[in-house]
């Protein structure tokens, strides 16, 4: 059974980003009261309230949860950058810690939010080459799901006892990343409009992906209806390889031309010129979502080309 969100409040902690931003719009075109805790306003100016969070100190923002109908977090330092020990360290201290002192909040107030909806990683289950993966599959090994793991762990201690707990184990999304600055696309988009597009090393790594839109309606899905509940994945039910993504994107440019990448080019590009891990670019992974299948949740972007398209055409 699903309700209305028309007046409810719903708190995104950490929806500065582009996610975030994306979903106070679709909630707020719901009717829903959108509350955003970060530690800076969105650079977009819109139907929602901001109130400055660091992610690890227990304040008066606390009283923004006090009757709220769900709260969403989100909060946790982009992978994108160089893995340096700092680095590494931020990542996983931006997730479990902010995951910690929301569930201190709501034990601290008297009406606490009945459901709260956190954000996972589909790259807890690693870099498994061919297989697919699906919530009952195995996690991998590294810091990416070494870091999903401590999350989600730190998700199932803070949560009360009393509250609907929705995991999402979130893909690559594919959304216009408006008022949050760049951001995956962007690259990849640029790459391809100037011929760079082609295969990156084996081009058979997996790409998972889901639109923005889709995103969306999960999270209200997970919002509203009460019969969603535990771990599930967050992405399209067509994955694809890493070429064949990057031909659909070219088409979506409209540029015939892709050189490829070896994959020392990638090392060095990556570090060099944009700052970040080239392993998020040499390696992947095809992820399903077993449990959404069996619930009935459709998609309303399924197939990869459209998806692009739609994303491409409004940025």
């Amino acid at each position: 059974m699903t309700s209305s969100l028309d007046q409810r409040k719903i708190v995104i902690a950490g929806g500065s980003g582009f996610l975030g931003v994306s979903l106070a719009h679709h909630l707020a075109g719901l009717g829903g009261s959108v509350v955003i805790l970060s530690r800076n306003a969105p650079r977009d100016v819109g139907p929602w309230r901001h109130r400055s969070w660091d992610g690890r100190t227990l304040d008066a923002w606390r009283d923004e949860l006090n009757g709220a109908a769900g709260v969403v977090n989100l909060a946790g330092r982009s992978v994108a950058c160089i893995k340096t020990p700092d680095h590494q360290d931020e990542i996983l201290r931006s997730r479990v810690e902010s995951t910690r002192v929301l569930g201190e909040a709501m034990r601290s107030i008297d009406s606490p939010p009945p459901v709260w909806v956190q954000m996972s990683t589909a790259h807890i289950y690693g870099d498994p080459p061919k297989s697919i993966c699906t919530e009952e599959s195995a996690f991998g090994v590294g810091l990416a799901p070494f870091v999903g793991r401590a999350w989600e762990e730190a998700f199932h201690a803070s949560m009360l006892p009393t509250q609907r707990g929705v995991v999402l184990r979130t893909s690559f999304v594919l959304g216009r990343n408006r008022g949050a600055g760049g951001g995956a696309l962007d690259t990849l988009g640029f790459l391809a409009r100037v011929g760079l597009g082609g295969r990156v090393g084996s081009g058979t790594q997996g790409m998972s992906w889901i639109h923005e839109a889709d995103m969306n309606c999960l999270f209200e899905r997970a919002l509203v209806n009460s019969t969603m509940q535990g771990n599930y994945i967050a992405s399209s039910p067509h994955p694809v390889s890493q070429v064949e993504f990057m031909r659909e994107l070219r088409r979506a440019v409209r540029m015939p031309v892709g050189l490829p990448a070896f994959s020392w080019m990638v090392r060095i590009g990556a570090r060099l010129f944009f700052r970040t891990d080239p392993d998020l670019a040499l390696f992947g992974r095809y992820v399903i979502s077993k449990r959404l299948s069996e619930d009935g949740f459709e998609f309303q972007w399924p197939q990869l080309r459209d998806a692009l398209q739609d994303v491409m055409r409004k940025r």
